[in-house]
């Protein structure tokens, strides 16, 4: 899988999960892919001071991810 793929498969994921970070309030938005293993995201909204967001960040988002891009290693949020 290109980089190119490999973007739009990250992008494909983040639209799965997106409907149930918004009705919480949240958001979620790819920041980079780098070297095609880490992928850093931006939570938004109700998301930025959830006391679940890192449960939310590692069973929800970075599951979903190596879901459609086994090859991610690591989902990180920049706050």
């Amino acid at each position: 899988m290109n980089s190119q793929e490999l973007r739009l498969n990250v992008e494909k994921a983040l639209e799965e999960i997106r409907p149930f970070l918004q009705s919480d309030g949240g958001n979620i938005s790819l920041l980079s892919i780098e070297d095609d293993k880490l992928v850093k995201v931006q939570l938004e909204g109700a998301c930025t001071n959830c006391s679940v967001n890192q449960m939310t960040l590692k069973s929800g988002v970075e599951m979903t991810i190596k879901k459609y891009a086994p090859q991610i290693e690591q989902v990180i949020n920049v706050e």
